[in-house]
C-alpha cells in the first residue's frame, strides 16, 4: 500500500492533528516504495534502521522520532546519517509522540497498565497524560519493585516515603518526572514515571509519595508494539517490532 496511505490511517487512529507536541507527529521521511512490511520501535536510532533494512521493512513506526524543538534543524552529524541510511534503504519513517501516549487502548500508558496488571485508571489533567487507578490490593513499595523488575525487565529507582502502603497510583511514561506534583495533588500514594531529576527526590520526601524511575525505554515499549499490529491487521500488513535495549 502507498505510505501515505499508513499515515492517514495512523494519524486518523490516533487523532493527531489535535495535539501540540515538541516534534511533527505522522510521516516524517517518505520513501518511495509501497509498504507490505512495517517496523516498530521505540526509537529511530541508526541500530534500528539498520535492521529494519536487514528485515525488508519499507516503512518503520517510532514513538521517538526526528525534529524535536529546539534543536539544531540542520541535517548533518548523527541525523543526517541516520536520514542517510532511512534514505538509502528507502524506508519511511513515520513517528507519534504525545498521541502515542494518550491513546486510551493502544497508547504507552494504556499498555504499560496492561503489562503490570493495573486497572486502566482514569485520565487526569487537560492531555489526559496523567492516568490514575486504584488497585484492588494495595502494594507495599518492595512488591512495587519486584513487579516492576519482573515484567520490565530492570530494577527501578525508588524515592519517597518507602513505608507507606500504596493503593492510588498514577503514571507517565517516559520522562514525565515532574507531573509528580500533579499525581500528589491527584491523591496518589505513588507516581511511577521513566527518568529522574534531581529535584525529584526532594518532592517525593517532603511531599509524602513514592516515586518510581522505571526506565524511559522500559516503560515506551509496549504502544508502538499494539499500534504495529493494530495497523497490521487493518490494513494487512506484516509488523515486527524491534528493540534497542536502553537502560535509561
Amino acid at each position: 500500500m502507498p505510505v501515505a496511505d499508513l499515515a492517514n490511517w495512523l494519524d486518523a487512529t490516533l487523532s493527531s492533528r489535535h495535539f501540540k507536541d515538541y516534534c511533527p507527529n505522522g510521516l516524517q521521511i517518505e520513501g518511495r516504495a509501497p509498504v507490505s512490511r512495517l517496523a516498530c520501535a521505540v526509537t529511530a536510532s541508526l541500530a534500528v534502521i539498520e535492521r529494519a533494512a536487514a528485515q525488508g521493512a519499507q516503512a518503520l513506526l517510532v514513538h521517538h522520532g526526528y525534529f524535536w524543538r529546539g534543536e539544531d534543524p540542520c541535517i548533518t552529524g548523527l541525523k543526517g546519517e541516520r536520514i542517510r541510511r532511512l534514505l538509502a534503504h528507502d524506508i519511511s519513517l513515520l513517528a507519534y509522540h504525545l498521541p502515542l501516549d494518550v491513546h486510551p487502548t493502544l497508547g504507552n500508558n494504556a499498555q504499560l497498565a496492561q503489562v503490570l496488571g493495573w486497572p486502566a485508571g482514569q485520565a487526569v489533567g487537560e492531555e489526559g497524560l496523567l492516568r490514575v487507578a486504584d488497585l484492588p490490593v494495595a502494594l507495599t513499595p518492595a512488591a512495587l519493585a519486584q513487579l516492576l523488575r519482573r515484567r520490565l525487565g530492570q530494577a527501578p529507582l525508588l524515592v519517597g516515603d518507602p513505608g507507606r502502603p500504596l493503593r492510588r497510583i498514577g503514571w507517565c511514561t517516559g520522562a514525565a518526572q515532574d507531573m509528580i506534583e500533579q499525581a500528589r495533588a491527584a491523591g496518589c500514594d505513588a507516581f511511577l514515571s521513566g527518568e529522574i531529576s534531581e529535584r525529584t527526590t526532594h518532592v517525593a520526601r517532603e511531599g509524602g509519595i513514592l516515586y518510581a524511575a522505571a526506565g524511559h525505554h522500559a516503560t515506551e515499549r509496549y504502544g508502538v508494539q499494539a499500534l504495529g499490529q493494530a495497523a497490521a491487521q487493518a490494513l494487512g500488513l506484516e509488523a515486527m517490532f524491534l528493540d534497542d535495549p536502553n537502560p535509561v
